[in-house]
């Protein structure tokens, strides 16, 4: 039997998603948490693999098991062998040839930073931060030379391990609330740490220190030593996924809030 599972989990605490011979991520706790559970190791297949500080509040797992547990255990049973750190938010059976990464079509995360002189204290770890004052308006007209598809690699960490740069982003808001900013974005998949380059980039436009179409040229040059460093893992959610509707499984937009263009 197969099972697909939505996660939340706070990164601070961890060394990212994927499994590690110390055991200190997201996947090891949930993997013995289940195991807990259903008395036989099982191995959780995600969707994406978060990088060590980085959060989720729609990460989808998927794991076979053939011993047979109520709906209940899925959840509840397996919250309580979790750290506080993470949660299973739901769980549902699903057919044999569902596959939590390979059968979705799309990923959706969010950035949030908070853009004011002083450090954050309350939200440390969970925001991301920078002090000098932005200019919201240049940052969004950086963003449209992101949509579409594209070569990512100028945006792309040299350990990454996808087959192809060529990404299709759908999605770049930015919005404003105070001293918040929240950078809402979709694709189709996403690099590795391309999100936060893309951030990172943004902010350089947003500062003032070069125009929106300095993101065309990040782009044509395909080079990523020529693009801002590696921005801070913070204030990185991955919020959702999206799968065919077949799978019956819970949407992005219904769990975490609609796109713009939805509205």
């Amino acid at each position: 039997m197969r099972i697909a599972l939505g996660v939340e989990y706070d990164g601070r605490g961890f060394a990212g998603w994927q499994t590690q011979p110390k055991g200190n991520t997201v996947q090891d706790a949930l993997e013995r948490a289940i195991a807990a559970i259903v008395g036989v190791p099982v191995r959780c297949h995600a969707a994406g693999r978060t990088d060590a500080g980085v959060h989720a509040s729609g990460q989808v797992v998927h794991l076979d098991c053939d011993v047979a547990r109520p709906p209940g255990a899925w959840v509840r049973g397996v919250n309580s062998h979790l750290p506080s750190g993470v949660a299973v938010c739901w769980a549902k059976p699903v057919p044999e040839q569902f596959h939590a990464r390979f059968s979705a079509y799309a990923r959706c995360y969010r950035y949030v930073l908070l853009n004011r002189p002083v450090r954050p204290a309350i939200a440390a770890g969970q925001v991301g931060w920078f002090h000098v004052p932005l200019e919201v308006a240049r940052m969004r007209e950086a963003a449209r030379y992101l949509l579409g598809q594209h070569d990512f690699s100028s945006f792309r960490a040299a350990e990454c391990q996808a087959k192809t740069p060529v990404k299709t982003l759908t999605r770049l808001d930015i919005d404003a609330d105070g001293d918040t900013l929240t950078f809402s974005l979709e694709a189709d998949a996403f690099l590795h740490h391309m999100v936060r380059n893309l951030v990172g980039a943004l902010l350089v436009v947003g500062k003032g220190k070069q125009p929106p179409a300095w993101m065309a040229e990040l782009l044509a040059a395909r080079n990523r030593r020529i693009a801002p460093p590696t921005f801070m893992p913070d204030g990185l959610y991955l919020t959702g996924v999206r799968y065919p509707a077949e799978f019956g499984l819970p949407s992005p937009a219904g769990l975490y809030g609609p796109r713009r263009e939805d509205l």
